[in-house]
């Protein structure tokens, strides 16, 4: 081990702090590192720009009796006909899309979980970029600054993420009526809606503040059978965190699409009663 460069003591942080061996190379790992974050940058940010646009258009959002999750609750005046199963308290004044409110709890519980923040600080601030691989940055001072501090506020949006659970799987459930409200009607879009219903769920009780809330703090686990019951089973959800998270994402994206398809005309939904 060389002896670390005076210049080097100076800044004090990551892979310059003192007693740090002074290596030249960014890494000395001869795999594709990068890939994944490639990979990540890409998908997430091909769903910035997907949902963006969608929020934006303000249409085709309806094809009744299937409401996309982009949309869902419709809160406003300006909403397609028989889309507002829940009224319309958001009035005139908001002149923007509906989309653009609903969409700041779901994607403010997305953005501020655990797993997608390791996936865009390594994708998008590269910090760090990968494990035994230098961040570019002089110093970090990790979630305990503005903005990342308020990455603290993710227990709340867990609640926010609860109530949206349950409106989807509510819009599922709806998805069994047929365009006069009479219930018996089961279309793919029926199912389609019930998936993404499911993913979302899961995705949500997999989180590790879910976890945390249904277990946490218990020092006698016997004591509290029912909780201990539920922390097995959110355990199990939670070591697959990862992977709902991408496969509701991207299911989220098929649902919305599939009813875009359908507002737009361009094919019936197939009935199978």
């Amino acid at each position: 081990m060389t002896k670390a460069d005076p210049t080097d003591r100076a800044t004090g942080a990551g892979v310059n702090a003192p007693g740090r061996a002074r290596i030249g190379a960014r890494t000395l790992r001869t795999d594709r590192w990068w890939m994944p974050q490639l990979i990540t940058a890409a998908v997430l940010g091909l769903f910035a720009i997907y949902a963006t646009a969608r929020a934006f258009q303000n249409g085709d959002y309806y094809s009744e009796p299937y409401l996309t999750p982009l949309y869902s609750p419709c809160l406003s005046v300006e909403c397609v006909p028989h889309s507002s199963d829940f009224g319309t308290p958001i009035g005139s004044w908001f002149p923007l899309s509906p989309a653009i409110i609903i969409l700041i709890f779901p994607l403010g519980f997305r953005m501020t979980c655990y797993y997608y923040r390791k996936a865009y600080y390594r994708a998008f601030w590269l910090s760090p970029p990968a494990c035994a691989v230098a961040e570019p940055h002089a110093k970090y001072t990790g979630e305990t600054r503005f903005p990342l501090i308020l990455q603290n506020i993710h227990r709340y949006f867990w609640y926010a993420a609860m109530v949206f659970s349950v409106i989807l799987t509510y819009d599922a459930i709806l998805g069994f009526r047929d365009e006069q409200g009479n219930w018996g009607h089961m279309g793919l879009g029926t199912i389609v809606l019930l998936i993404n219903a499911a993913l979302i769920w899961a995705y949500t009780l997999s989180c590790h503040s879910c976890r945390h809330i249904v277990g946490g703090r218990l020092k006698h686990f016997s004591r509290h059978p029912l909780r201990y019951w539920a922390w097995g089973k959110v355990s199990v959800l939670n070591a697959k965190h990862m992977q709902l998270a991408w496969v509701s994402l991207v299911w989220l994206v098929v649902t919305d699409f599939y009813i875009f398809l359908l507002a737009r005309g361009v094919f019936s939904d197939p009935r199978f009663f």
